[in-house]
């Protein structure tokens, strides 16, 4: 793991960190800019709100988006019988963004991936992180590969599961989050969520039909706020009058391609925490900002995945942000920033 320290305060410090840790300083290029984003919104619907982000395009090359890969046969992702680590290999001559929480639904246990990751075009088999999100199967599951993984198309709708997935890298966790996920959904629409097929499933209870069907009015009010908008490159949402998360991606055309995903994963987490006929005012549009703002503000830490890939990290006490670097582009240019509040 790479570490970054920057700003005046650490100066004296610095020197001799970077001389005895091997610690480096950030690149040319690296500093951030929230303030380039413009905001649009709010757009709700009953206690989900979600304001559009909207900025430059950075990316001169598009990538496919993993579900699209499957669906196209460019990607292939391999159960190793690893619970925490599986294998993917490219075999199209297009890159492909892979990305933090995404849903590989099949294989020994449906699984969700650890960290962004870039997946070079050719790029043979390579390994990449993963956390179970299906407790106890570990066989086929009626007609689905049990050697590979056959969609991604869901991704984790629970700030505390992310949280778990991305920080605490600890499988026990990641299980627990994922009852609670189950259990308070169940609760929330007074029906049991868990699929006969596999009741631990997470996958399999986001696309419970009673989930499905608490989900359409959200799908049906906010799925078309970004239409028309050439410039949105990401949104930030809140639920119940709570500022949740933002993401903001290199181009506008990633962004609509994981849009629908996305707002998938935020209505269920909508309808999770809903209570009938309670009220939420707006966020502020300020409070987005400055949650923003206070992420970046955070020291930085930048941990290596792959070849093509770093994440850096920043903290604070209220907020945390994860910025995905392409390695390969000049500068390490970025191409997704993940803020999450805690």
């Amino acid at each position: 793991m790479k570490s970054m320290i920057t700003g005046s305060v650490f100066a004296l410090a610095g020197f001799a960190s970077f001389i005895g840790l091997g610690l480096r300083r950030p690149a040319a290029g690296e500093s951030l800019h929230a303030g380039e984003y413009r905001f649009s919104g709010p757009y709700t619907h009953d206690n989900l709100s979600i304001y559009l982000i909207h900025g430059p395009n950075r990316m001169a090359k598009q990538m496919l988006t993993l579900d699209e890969a499957i669906d196209q046969g460019k990607v292939i992702v391999y159960e190793t019988r690893n619970v925490n680590e599986l294998a993917v290999e490219n075999v199209s001559g297009e890159d492909v963004f892979i990305e933090s929480g995404d849903i590989v639904k099949g294989g020994a246990q449906d699984r969700t991936l650890k960290d962004d990751f870039i997946l070079q075009s050719k790029s043979g088999r390579v390994n990449l992180s993963a956390f179970c999100v299906e407790h106890g199967r570990w066989s086929r599951r009626g007609n689905e590969a049990v050697a590979t993984f056959g969609g991604a198309h869901d991704a984790i709708a629970s700030k505390q599961l992310k949280m778990a997935v991305k920080m605490k890298s600890d499988q026990g966790e990641v299980w627990a989050r994922v009852a609670d996920a189950q259990a308070q959904l169940s609760s929330n629409l007074r029906s049991d969520v868990r699929a006969a097929a596999s009741p631990t499933s997470y996958q399999m209870s986001m696309n419970a039909p009673v989930v499905q069907r608490s989900i359409d009015g959200y799908l049906q009010e906010l799925a078309g706020i970004v239409n028309g908008k050439s410039d949105v490159v990401g949104y930030a949402f809140a639920i119940d009058g709570k500022l949740n998360s933002a993401d903001v991606y290199g181009s506008h055309e990633m962004f609509v391609k994981l849009w629908m995903k996305l707002l998938r994963a935020n209505a269920v987490e909508a309808v999770s925490s809903a209570a009938a006929g309670k009220r939420f005012a707006p966020v502020p549009e300020s409070v987005v900002k400055a949650a923003l703002a206070d992420a970046e503000s955070g020291k930085p830490v930048v941990r290596n995945v792959n070849e093509r890939t770093d994440v850096l990290v920043r903290e604070t006490a209220q907020n945390i942000m994860f910025e995905t670097r392409d390695l390969a582009v000049q500068n390490r240019g970025w191409i997704h920033r993940n803020y999450l509040t805690k």
